[in-house]
């Protein structure tokens, strides 16, 4: 039996208030057309989850929203305020605890990339992977039935692209 993750970055959001509420920041104009991409991109790979956890930030759910409308079918989705800037610790806590077969996670760097970066065995010889650029996606699996069996080093990242990536 294997499980699937889906670990999302955000698409690239808007700092058009410097001193406007982080948490409320939504997408600017390219985060609006890259994230449906994206999306695009897990469903014509068969990477479609079938339950989300999400920052509830609102970039993250404007970012689950435009990936989602590309969807053939609507996962069920939980929008936490733990995964708001979490640690990869606090990713892999929530992770563990999941019931979806395949799971999509929607957060933000420098934990969604940490989260990437360390629960697989070999990281992607892809340049940006450790940088884990806005509405970056990796899709891992892992051997195992249970996700409270998931840890450190013990995924296989079988996807990874960056928006850039689909255009070239």
């Amino acid at each position: 039996m294997t499980l699937k993750l889906i670990l999302v970055r955000h698409a690239k959001s808007s700092w058009d208030n410097p001193f406007g509420d982080d948490h409320q920041r939504v997408l600017n104009e390219r985060g609006r057309r890259t994230a449906p991409q994206m999306g695009r991109w897990l469903q014509s790979l068969g990477h479609v989850p079938d339950q989300v956890l999400c920052s509830d930030a609102a970039r993250t759910a404007e970012t689950l929203a435009l990936m989602l409308s590309e969807w053939d079918h609507k996962p069920q989705i939980t929008y936490l305020h733990k995964l708001y800037h979490a640690a990869p610790f606090t990713i892999l806590d929530t992770l563990q605890q999941a019931t979806g077969r395949c799971v999509a996670m929607f957060g933000h760097n420098p934990g969604i990339g940490g989260m990437a970066s360390g629960i697989v065995r070999v990281r992607p010889q892809h340049e940006r992977y450790s940088d884990y650029p806005t509405c970056a996606v990796a899709v891992i699996t892992f051997d195992t039935d249970k996700w409270s069996e998931v840890g450190p080093g013990s995924g296989t990242c079988i996807d990874f692209a960056i928006p850039g990536d689909l255009h070239s």
